[in-house]
């Protein structure tokens, strides 16, 4: 976690102290995710508004489609009832994360998301949130509170929209008018009734230029992508030995997600601001990925995948991905000769 000194290095001036009126109470917990690195930050009022049922009953058209494919996990029904999450929750907290870093690849370095270039931020996150549950107890004893980030059964981007925090565009991806799409997204679910923020308005218009950027066609539709198409999903969450080859032929040299679609979003062509959280500061290898890397023994990935999201891709599904990118066949599986007749 960020030390006092790092944690000043975001400044957003003194921190208010809340009088006992809900209204302070929101602000001064606002101020407090926004000390931590957290930009936006915003508050939703559970069960929330109209536009949550529309979004709950879309998850479950994707689902009864297929488009899941096998995150078994996205069917969880606890993902459409936040209150099974913690009972008696009245509001939450939705943070962004800035992942964007102005850095650039070396020409023919092979491609990762960038949200992996950092720290894990499943961890980075869960801990900043946890220091503001413990505030908001130390504010308000007996209240409950729970952190939540993407690997909780919520639907974590349509909280964020109903927060505040941007809409959800065309690539399924919150969008900020400042910040483009490159967010990472926690909640912090409490007991205690906190004043809402407005909903965001959605501001993707008539554009779909992320459709046609998908090489595979993963985003069917606006609003819908396929993860049976979906170059992340194949990288990162599919077992399969082999990439299919309609995946395969289409990589561009992307081998850990793939951010086609938010580059090509006009919202994330204006200037951004490259974040200075030290937690997310890309590691250099990820930025200078080469074939190379075929060569990295378990061991080595270990070490480099130590604190890391992309520890999640283990390291034979490394290699499948690289020989994918690179165009290089699958090794031959070793075979053991016929023991000959009469022989045990």
């Amino acid at each position: 976690m960020p030390s006092g000194t790092q944690r000043a290095r975001f400044g957003h001036g003194r921190k208010p102290e809340p009088t006992g009126d809900p209204a302070d109470l929101a602000e001064a917990l606002k101020q407090r995710a926004l000390a931590l690195g957290f930009d936006p930050v915003g508050v939703a009022a559970v069960p929330g508004g109209p536009r949550l049922p529309l979004r709950s009953a879309a998850l479950e058209r994707w689902l009864q489609r297929g488009d899941q494919a096998t995150m078994a996990w996205m069917a969880d029904p606890r993902r459409r009832e936040v209150e099974t999450l913690l009972p008696g929750v009245r509001s939450l907290l939705a943070v962004g994360l800035n992942y964007h870093v102005a850095a650039e690849r070396p020409r023919g370095a092979l491609k990762v998301a960038r949200y992996g270039w950092g720290r894990d931020y499943h961890r980075v996150i869960d801990g900043r949130l946890r220091q503001l549950g413990r505030w908001l107890e130390s504010q308000v004893p007996g209240c409950r509170w729970r952190a939540c980030v993407d690997s909780a059964p919520l639907m974590d981007k349509a909280w964020a929209e109903e927060a505040g925090l941007g809409w959800i565009g065309k690539h399924g991806n919150l969008i900020h008018r400042r910040k483009g799409s490159w967010l990472l997204l926690g909640h912090l679910l409490t007991s205690v009734a906190l004043p809402p923020d407005q909903p965001a308005v959605p501001l993707c218009g008539s554009c779909s230029l992320c459709l046609p950027a998908c090489p595979t066609g993963a985003i069917r539709e606006p609003f819908v992508v396929d993860s049976r198409r979906c170059i992340a999903f194949h990288t990162i969450e599919s077992r399969d030995p082999q990439l299919p080859a309609a995946i395969a032929e289409q990589l561009q040299g992307w081998v850990a997600g793939c951010d086609l679609c938010q580059e090509a979003c006009p919202w994330n062509q204006q200037p951004l601001e490259s974040t200075s959280d030290p937690d997310l500061a890309p590691r250099p290898w990820w930025l200078s990925l080469s074939a190379d890397a075929l060569q990295w023994s378990d061991a080595q990935w270990d070490e480099r995948l130590r604190a890391s999201a992309l520890r999640r891709i283990k390291p034979w599904m490394w290699r499948r991905n690289l020989r994918a990118a690179l165009g290089r066949p699958e090794p031959e599986p070793v075979r053991k000769p016929l023991p000959r007749v009469g022989e045990p």
